[in-house]
């Protein structure tokens, strides 16, 4: 073998040496492509469907900048409110599914579903769930001169009066209106669902003595509980609620199944790469878990619940399943 061969000979062998090195490098996952990026490299859009000022515009607020600040990126809130909620989810399922257009999602989400409303969209088929979620309660509440203070004493006031009792509702078709309706429908009693433009005129017409009771958010009322002016008779949730914990659940007093509120989560596109959407959900969930994000929900009348992306979409099916027989039955009609 002459020199020229020998060194040939010697240069092949380190070459399939370092290709050895390199196959082993990127099976073991050290080595990423040129291009790829941490996400987000870039500003996030997390659209709220409701106008500014509400309880869902704030909590994404509180949501985005926390995210803002972890990420060295903006989240930046757009309210796209309008047609109860489908304006915003409409503009979620055309995004491209890429991590950067969210949306912060409410309850009409299941709810238009469940009433069969007609829409440019398919929940199970358009988006992901990627969670966590927060809980906005509803409590039954009476004015503070009502001989009511329990469940049973309602039921009872209620079967008592012929043309039955009046609930205030923020609106037709909203969680508290739906949750009235169950509370009708497991207790046995006639009742009217009369609907006003927020929680607020809801607490009006009561303290007025115009309407019976509300089952609706709590937070507009306090002032007027702390008072002695209103009393707090239930909350519609499985346990008692951090938002007021002096209210017994309806389970505790006989009616389990009373269990209804307002809820906002997060969503993405379907087709959002997985490892996106479980980073998404583990930071989120990250943010919901501070003490000072819980104390300022909580004074917003929401409670944070911890779950994973699959915990989040099972939810929402459970929200579908549980209203749409509900709607048909008391024949309410959704536009």
């Amino acid at each position: 073998m002459n020199i020229m061969q020998a060194k040939r000979q010697i240069l092949r062998h380190l070459l399939q040496a370092a290709c050895h090195a390199l196959l082993c490098a990127a099976a073991a996952g050290l080595l990423a492509p040129a291009h790829a990026q941490a996400y987000p490299s870039r500003p996030v859009r997390l659209i709220s469907p409701y106008g500014p000022g509400g309880s869902n515009d704030t909590s994404a607020r509180l949501l985005g900048e926390a995210l803002s600040r972890k990420y060295k990126q903006q989240f930046v809130v757009e309210n796209k409110p309008g047609a109860g909620t489908r304006v915003a989810n409409e503009q979620l399922a055309r995004a491209a599914p890429d991590g950067y257009t969210l949306l912060w999602a409410a309850a009409p989400f299941a709810i238009n579903t469940a009433a069969g409303i007609a829409q440019h969209y398919d929940i199970h088929k358009d988006f992901v769930a990627v969670g966590p979620r927060v809980l906005g309660p509803l409590f039954l509440i009476v004015k503070a001169d009502s001989p009511v203070r329990t469940v049973a004493d309602f039921v009872r006031m209620a079967r008592e009066k012929k043309d039955g009792v009046t609930f205030a509702s923020p609106g037709i078709g909203s969680g508290p209106h739906l949750t009235a309706e169950l509370f009708m429908a497991q207790a046995r009693f006639k009742g009217l669902n009369v609907h006003y433009r927020g929680d607020a005129t809801a607490y009006t017409e009561l303290l007025s003595g115009r309407v019976d009771a509300t089952l609706t958010a709590i937070t507009t009322a306090l002032p007027f509980i702390k008072a002695g002016k209103l009393r707090v008779i239930a909350v519609s949730a499985e346990t008692r609620s951090p938002v007021y914990p002096q209210a017994p659940t309806f389970g505790e007093q006989g009616f389990p199944a009373v269990v209804g509120y307002g809820w906002f989560g997060l969503m993405a596109p379907a087709g959002t790469p997985p490892a996106i959407v479980r980073q998404l959900n583990r930071d989120a969930s990250a943010v919901l878990a501070d003490a000072q994000v819980q104390s300022r929900l909580i004074g917003l009348g929401l409670q944070p619940e911890a779950g994973d992306s699959a915990a989040f979409a099972h939810f929402i099916d459970a929200e579908v399943g549980k209203w749409g027989p509900l709607i048909k039955s008391a024949g309410i009609v959704l536009e």
